[in-house]
């Protein structure tokens, strides 16, 4: 039996803490081969993003093409996308070709607030990819963008929030609220099935830089594992894993600025 593999489709973090980076060690961490299409290069650190080159829309085609022509994908996660033909091109090439569960991590505001992609490329992700994906997993921020909505200031707002993105859409939805603050962090997962928040407590700590990358890559990762699960099976070990990551990333000691998680603090725990 051939080992899962899953695909990402995102920018690269020059850093390693989040992006392509962040992916591929998630994937290792849970068993699963990772490959990748890589449609932007960054200059960025722990201190932050320096500069961004968008890799063009034709090569980023090129790059699902030739994986998915050659490699059988369980799971693809898709993250940051340069801008609106990027977006329609990697919409274009899944649907004409098979590359698993979609789970959607739609990169569009920063945790100061700035949005990261401009209102075309947002209208490419809502209305191409969106009803692509199996599940979407927007932050606060995002969740509001793509409603058209303010966006919620707490959990009963969330959950009024996923599920209307759910009903729009189609697609399953992870809202993450981590952008709520409190003793918790609280995630809300809402699906046909219904609806059901997934809290796990709150790490105070420096180095959280990748989260969103890493949750969603977790989640692709699993469903590449256990194809005939639901998202409702598989968001809790996804979130134990991030939680597991996050605490062990506050020893890590990388950088002097916004650090990483700890993709890999398992095998740290093993080794001698």
């Amino acid at each position: 039996m051939s080992v899962p593999v899953a695909l990402t489709v995102a920018g690269s973090d020059s850093g390693g803490g989040a992006g392509i980076q962040a992916d591929l060690k998630t994937f290792t961490a849970l068993g699963v081969y990772g490959a990748s299409a890589l449609t932007a290069l960054t200059a960025q650190s722990t201190r932050g993003v320096f500069g961004v080159h968008a890799v063009p829309a034709a090569f980023v085609r090129s790059q699902l093409e030739v994986v998915l022509d050659d490699i059988t994908v369980h799971a693809t996660k898709i993250g940051m996308l340069a801008g609106a033909e990027v977006a329609r091109t990697v919409a274009a090439v899944l649907r004409e070709r098979a590359a698993g569960p979609l789970v959607l991590d739609p990169v569009m505001v920063a945790t100061s607030g700035d949005r990261l992609l401009e209102a075309d490329a947002v209208d490419a992700v809502r209305e191409e990819l969106l009803p692509l994906a199996d599940l979407v997993t927007p932050n606060v921020p995002e969740a509001a963008v793509l409603l058209g909505a303010a966006p919620a200031v707490d959990v009963d707002g969330c959950v009024e929030q996923a599920e209307e993105l759910l009903r729009r859409s189609g697609t399953a939805v992870l809202l993450k609220g981590g952008h709520l603050g409190g003793a918790e962090s609280v995630d809300v997962l809402a699906t046909a099935a219904g609806t059901r928040l997934v809290a796990r407590p709150r790490i105070a700590t420096g180095s959280a830089h990748g989260t969103g990358c890493t949750l969603s890559s977790a989640l692709a990762a699993l469903a590449a594992r256990e194809p005939t699960a639901g998202w409702d099976a598989l968001v809790d070990p996804a979130r134990d894993y991030l939680q597991a990551a996050l605490s062990a990333g506050t020893t890590l000691g990388v950088g002097h600025g916004h650090g990483p998680l700890d993709h890999a603090f398992a095998l740290r725990e093993r080794t001698p």
